[in-house]
């Protein structure tokens, strides 16, 4: 039985390129989705927290933005915020696709990394994809270049070897108390993660053109107790008068198929049936401008 002075917290950053599966990590880990998640780079734009409860442990896991050579002030931002969650954190989880490495990426980080001094667990995600022969030497070449705690392969999506990593994990991080009661998965308010689910379905069913110069404000989020119902209407802004037609879609069946799929994962978050008003407005280069950056929230 664990004492008051044997139960261990802290806060992990998740880090890693884009597109290496943070977020389906990070929703692994806590049981439940509130990252988004797609095949395109460049998903999570925010510092997005969950919250793991164990019986001998509490995680508090910190999802970032892909840390890349960032071009144009949108992707600057992103990178700023995933560094800043650095200096913030107990621990660090550097993550890398097995499959397909980032070369420039990876350097970008193994040179913060230094700089910080922090403990690290390197996880080598996608396992099931790589021949077996191939990922010994994989793990050997990491091994070389940095002291990490831990090199641990495994699978975010199907789940292999990540109660392994957890328990690596949970070895590293120091003694502590709760910081969050039981019940709470994230401090990200409905309205944000609303805002995110919406903006993963944009990013799962257009064009290749079409997300990155993608933001979602949620405009009005209601609740309505007398119909057990939340209303919420939302506004998908777009950078160019030419995404416009390719987000609604002829006859406004793409902003359809983007509403009801979205609506489906609100309604699970929220627990009760969601009635949800879309739009779509251009906000010319809006990538480029840092005020409209700000304002989108990022």
């Amino acid at each position: 039985m664990n004492t008051e002075t044997s139960f261990k917290s802290g806060f992990v950053a998740i880090i890693g390129a884009p597109n290496v599966g943070k977020s389906t990590l990070l929703n692994r880990l806590i049981g439940q989705k509130i990252a988004i998640t797609s095949k395109k780079p460049q998903t999570t734009r925010h510092r997005v927290l969950g919250v793991a409860h164990l019986p001998e442990a509490q995680l508090i896991f910190l999802d970032t933005p892909g840390i890349h050579q960032a071009r144009g002030p949108l992707s600057v931002r992103m990178v700023e915020v995933a560094l800043k969650v650095l200096g913030d954190v107990d621990l660090i989880v550097f993550i890398i696709d097995a499959v397909s490495a980032d070369n420039a990426s990876d350097e970008i980080i193994l040179e913060s990394l230094k700089k910080r001094g922090l403990p690290v667990i390197f996880a080598i995600n996608k396992v099931d994809l790589v021949k077996k022969g191939k990922l010994l030497p994989l793990m050997e070449e990491w091994d070389a270049v940095y002291p990490f705690r831990a090199i641990v392969p495994i699978s975010a999506l199907n789940g292999t070897q990540v109660d392994e990593l957890v328990k690596e994990m949970v070895a590293v991080l120091p003694e502590g108390p709760k910081y969050y009661p039981e019940e709470s998965v994230t401090d990200m308010p409905e309205r944000f993660i609303a805002a995110e689910m919406i903006r993963e379905k944009v990013f799962r069913l257009t064009e290749q053109e079409i997300p990155y110069g993608v933001a979602v404000t949620v405009e009005s989020f209601k609740e309505r107790p007398e119909k057990d119902l939340i209303e919420i209407q939302a506004t998908i802004h777009v950078e160019r008068e030419s995404q416009k037609p390719m987000i609604i879609g002829k006859g406004g069946k793409m902003l359809k198929r983007i509403g009801e799929q979205a609506r489906e994962d609100i309604e699970v978050m929220v627990g009760r049936k969601v009635f949800l008003k879309l739009w779509v407005r251009v906000q010319k280069k809006w990538t480029q401008d840092a005020a409209a950056i700000r304002r989108f929230g990022y």
